[in-house]
């Protein structure tokens, strides 16, 4: 019995020790984004590769027990004048009030159709996240993206391609383009269009878009969540009847640890997302990933790459005991998979998100995929 319980208190001491390097290095991380964002802060500017994108934000409610939520919301206009996408900018800061969280409404730094999801746009949003998480305590699982317009063209492209980003998003009389809708897979997604929007056929590729939302959610009922209002007797204004959305999405988290990802990459290409990580010269549009955890097992259905790197959390499994990875139904490892300061530190600082920190990670090569 003292022998026992001296191990126990031998192995709760190594616990709490590792907890508090954890905390450490996470500190040294938010130390490091507070003086990063410091200038974004202050001028209410993003400044990137020359480009600059303007913020204009206002807090509402109370800060609650878990941190405050926050709204980015991409105003329309698109493809004219800066003037009339000044007026528009304009307009956004005022056209919704969510109940509660940090509402910012950021001028495009473009003038473009697709201003809002051109390539350098990715990382001015991450910027803008980081920032609020860094200086106004937003919680990174609060996170919603809303847009009108061309700002609604921005969210069909951005909400799949940063999926693991957003807690939901809401979709205001844009157009859809060519964008796939795969990813959403764990991101509340809703559609709005005015019925009467015939504008580069607005209204019904818009309904045709909600029917394959509904088509996906039949073949994964797990998943999938959405709604899509057309609505009868509205253009492209629709008096703000779009407005349901806000409370709507506020009833969502994001799930930072899905037990079932689908990741297919865009026309921006990620070298990550959620826990999983791909080698950035394989990438390009079209690469797919299907992956799902049951138990303690992960089960690969399928990989486009030549190896597939996977950050773990208990959130996840439990990684007190054995982890099992299949291929196609083949066995490809199993084993326990050890925590590392070094790993937890790589990952907080790569992917800049602490919701997306690990301490696990086990990478499995293709030669083990395909020769188990």
């Amino acid at each position: 019995m003292i022998r026992f319980q001296f191990l126990l208190f031998f192995l709760l001491a190594i616990v709490s020790a590792q907890a508090q390097d954890f905390e450490r290095i996470r500190q040294q991380w938010l130390d490091s984004l507070k003086t990063a964002t410091a200038q974004v802060l202050r001028d209410s500017i993003i400044r990137q590769d020359g480009d600059s994108m303007k913020l204009w934000w206002t807090v509402y409610g109370e800060k609650p027990a878990d941190g405050r939520s926050l709204w980015i919301s991409l105003h329309g206009g698109g493809g004219t004048t800066p003037e009339i996408n000044d007026q528009q900018w304009r307009n956004q800061m005022y056209l919704y009030r969510p109940k509660e969280g940090v509402y910012v409404a950021p001028r495009s730094p473009l003038e473009a159709w697709d201003m809002w999801c051109q390539q350098p746009i990715d990382s001015m949003y991450r910027v803008l996240i980081r920032t609020m998480i860094a200086h106004l305590d937003v919680n990174p699982d609060k996170v919603y993206i809303l847009g009108y317009s061309a700002g609604g063209d921005g969210v069909w492209r951005m909400a799949p391609r940063m999926a693991d980003h957003w807690a939901a998003a809401s979709m205001m009389a844009g157009h859809p383009g060519d964008v796939r809708l795969e990813n959403l897979l764990n991101t509340p997604f809703m559609i709005w269009c005015g019925a009467n929007d015939v504008a580069y056929n607005r209204n019904r590729l818009d309904r045709e878009r909600g029917l394959q939302m509904d088509s996906l959610q039949r073949v994964t009922p797990d998943g999938y969540i959405h709604e899509t209002h057309i609505m009868e007797g509205k253009g492209h204004w629709m008096d703000r009847e779009d407005a349901a959305a806000l409370p709507w999405m506020a009833k969502f988290r994001r799930e930072a640890w899905p037990k079932h990802i689908i990741w297919q990459q865009e026309a921006v290409l990620r070298p990550t997302f959620y826990w999983l990580s791909a080698p950035r010269g394989e990438l390009s549009r079209g690469k797919r990933v299907d992956v799902k955890v049951k138990g303690n097992c992960i089960e690969i259905s399928r990989c486009d790459y030549s190896e597939m790197t996977l950050y773990l959390s208990d959130e996840l499994l439990n990684l007190q005991k054995p982890v099992t990875i299949k291929f196609r139904g083949k066995k490809v490892f199993k084993g326990r998979i050890s925590p590392s300061n070094e790993t937890y530190r790589q990952s907080l600082f790569e992917r800049q998100d602490p919701r997306f920190a690990s301490a696990y990670k086990i990478t499995v090569k293709q030669t083990a995929l395909l020769h188990p």
